[in-house]
């Protein structure tokens, strides 16, 4: 009776998922490895992808650099948060979804109109006499982009990691003679680890995909494989080369998903009290 209740209860999730997910997926498989005019089996396209290697590292790598810059600004926020009263943390956790329940392209377009040549920022420093900056159409404009965007998906997860290690635990290491830092780096990071991992995968996939960010606050040396995959749907009329990439972004994003979670399980199942 449970069982039957509960493939019940799953049903709708299942359904979801095979409209959503599975079939979207296996459509852009057929023309990744479908020829665009015959529509028979070929690896044509994915040999074709030799040409955007360089966008493809070019991506990862911003979406690392955003990764590591969310971590290191992530942290102590969700630090902070996970050491505050709970009514505290409650107000502070909503003000860190706050900026989640605005559109992404309005908070993009918020940056353009603060980092244009002409914006706020610039027409300010103008005022005061000390000149304008090349602040848009900038590598740092996009890694600004993708910090500003993906921050809360770092913090959300680092805070409930953080949150739920056992005081018991930083009381025990005081009283062996653990001064503040050791604490830290002997108990407090190394419990925090699935928290890591679990950040830097919930922005490192977005980040290496996206493309709106880069178009808006990056120059014409700034394209990502998200543009890239965009362009050849709606500019490029190669669906097929467009699905080859994105099977290839999507196998990326899988193998990175499934490191991500491989250390996380076995940091959880060891010791991680150093």
């Amino acid at each position: 009776m449970k069982k039957n209740k509960s493939v019940l209860l799953s049903t709708p999730y299942i359904l979801w998922m095979l409209a959503f997910t599975l079939i979207p997926l296996c459509v852009v498989g057929y023309y990744a490895l479908t020829d665009p005019d015959t529509g028979v089996f070929t690896l044509d396209n994915l040999k074709d992808l030799g040409m955007y290697a360089g966008v493809l590292w070019q991506s990862i790598g911003y979406a690392l650099v955003s990764a590591l810059i969310c971590l290191l600004l992530g942290y102590p926020v969700a630090y902070y948060i996970a050491h505050r009263k709970p009514l505290t943390q409650k107000i502070l956790y909503m003000l860190v979804m706050l900026p989640m329940c605005m559109s992404f392209l309005l908070r993009t377009l918020a940056w353009v109109g603060l980092l244009q040549d002409t914006g706020i920022i610039n027409t300010l420093l103008k005022s005061l006499g000390l000149g304008t900056l090349r602040l848009i159409r900038t590598p740092g404009a996009v890694v600004l982009g993708m910090v500003y965007n993906y921050l809360p998906y770092m913090i959300l997860p680092l805070y409930s990691t953080i949150v739920k290690i056992d005081n018991r635990l930083i009381e025990a290491a005081e009283d062996l003679g653990c001064n503040g830092v050791n604490v830290f780096g002997r108990v407090i990071l190394p419990l925090s680890i699935p928290g890591i991992l679990s950040g830097i995968t919930m922005v490192f996939v977005p980040a290496v995909s996206t493309f709106y960010i880069s178009q808006k606050l990056g120059g014409t040396d700034t394209v990502l494989i998200g543009d890239v995959i965009e362009r050849l749907f709606k500019q490029g009329n190669n669906a097929n080369l467009g699905a080859a990439l994105s099977l290839v972004l999507m196998l990326l994003v899988f193998v990175c998903t499934g490191i991500m979670n491989r250390l996380g399980s076995s940091d959880e199942e060891g010791g991680v009290i150093v």
